[in-house]
């Protein structure tokens, strides 16, 4: 474990996240009380949505020309 002072941090910054990243614990502290720990955030873990690709099918053509019934209802003059 490193421990090091508020001050040694904000100068050390990019050497103390490479340690955090190699596993290494890191903590800083203000005098001699710890008050942080630095910890890597696991990377790969998060996966946006639920489903596979296509498993909706294809969606509606949305450009495609309406029938006339359809822009009927559309319009009100059903």
């Amino acid at each position: 474990m490193r421990k090091v002072t508020i001050h040694v941090a904000k100068t050390q910054l990019s050497r103390l996240i490479e340690a955090a990243l190699a596993g290494e614990e890191v903590v800083i502290s203000k005098g001699d009380k710890p008050v942080v720990r630095l910890v890597a955030i696991p990377q790969g873990q998060f996966k946006l949505g639920v489903l596979e690709p296509d498993a909706l099918g294809a969606g509606p053509d949305f450009f495609s020309p309406m029938g006339e019934d359809e822009l009927a209802d559309w319009e009100g003059r059903s």
